[in-house]
């Protein structure tokens, strides 16, 4: 009984913590993606062409969602310094 208690345990603090490295992991990534996307958007928003303007409303598609994505974030690291 105390084994399988134990091992049980174990296996969930492990779980939580591989979970909570993943979310860091994944956190970081979206956010040098939203840099990167930003920081393409302001040199195609720079040219006068059709092509470009076009190609920055599209980048928007990708920039909103990241960009929720980013103050989830935040408001997820405040609470816990917070906490």
């Amino acid at each position: 009984m105390i084994s399988t208690v134990t091992s049980t345990t174990v296996s969930t603090i492990t779980s939580s913590i591989t979970t909570g490295a993943l979310a860091a992991s994944l956190a970081l990534v979206s956010v040098i993606i939203l840099f990167v996307l930003l920081v393409q958007k302001e040199l195609v928003t720079a040219a006068d062409t059709p092509r470009f303007r076009a190609l920055g409303r599209t980048l928007d598609v990708a920039i909103v969602p990241l960009l929720m994505a980013f103050a989830m974030i935040v408001v997820t690291r405040v609470a816990e310094a917070l906490r």
